[in-house]
């Protein structure tokens, strides 16, 4: 139980990895508020099995933003943030229309950075705190057919390690997790093709779980992780080696 009783905001939590972070963290002790945009249903679901709390929110604007974290501070003092929340957007850049980089950036890297200007103040206030921003191993190595989303995780490395120093010295640290190929319900839309070309290419031949980047996640918000700050933790089972 080593966040027992300690707010932690994770954004786009009503699914996926979001979901299995959310957990992981409630299982070390955490009050997790579960940020969702869309998926009411699912968010109130997880936030009733963990003794948390679901608040809808846009992170990819300043109001939402604001107002996710208000709703944080009323469970009590703020102590860690998880980015998480992103899309994707994939085709090749010849045939990339503006809409799909713009927003891919917006949502991705800007609410990595919106959210971490609004938690940030609170954290200071309180010398205490850590904040695991969600990356991914195609901002380290790139992927074909994914300009937009390399770049907005290549975005949330730099604002990583950018923030890191700007913080630690008041005892926040800020930290990313970069997963590989993770079995969500976007990998599930695979071919069995598709499937067999990504399996191939990871040196542990298998596609990764969500139960093996939560606590990556879990690992970096923790009391154990005090001397880590600036880092990037990438979990992909081989894959950018």
């Amino acid at each position: 139980m080593e966040l027992a009783g300690k707010v932690v905001i994770v954004t786009g939590a009503s699914r996926g990895i979001g979901s299995g972070i959310a957990l992981s963290l409630a299982e070390a002790g955490a009050r997790v508020v579960v940020n969702y945009r869309s998926s009411a249903e699912a968010a109130e679901s997880l936030a009733s099995s963990i003794d948390g709390r679901a608040v809808q929110a846009d992170v990819s604007t300043t109001e939402g933003c604001e107002k996710l974290v208000q709703a944080a501070l009323d469970m009590g003092p703020i102590y860690g943030l998880v980015n998480n929340a992103g899309i994707t957007q994939d085709t090749l850049l010849m045939r990339m229309s503006d809409d799909q980089w713009d927003s891919v950036l917006r949502i991705n890297a800007g609410s990595c950075f919106r959210m971490c200007r609004a938690v940030i103040p609170t954290l200071i206030r309180a010398r205490e705190g850590a904040i695991v921003n969600i990356a991914s191993i195609s901002a380290l190595r790139g992927n074909a057919g994914q300009a937009n989303y390399a770049a907005s995780k290549a975005a949330v490395v730099a604002t990583t390690q950018s923030l890191s120093r700007e913080v630690a010295r008041r005892n926040v640290r800020v930290n990313a997790v970069a997963p590989g190929f993770i079995s969500t319900d976007m990998t599930d839309a695979l071919t069995d093709a598709q499937r067999k070309s990504a399996t191939d290419a990871i040196p542990m031949r298998r596609i990764g779980l969500v139960s093996e980047v939560a606590p990556a996640v879990r690992f970096l918000m923790g009391p154990s992780a005090s001397y880590i700050t600036g880092q990037v933790l990438v979990v992909d089972g081989g894959l950018s080696v």
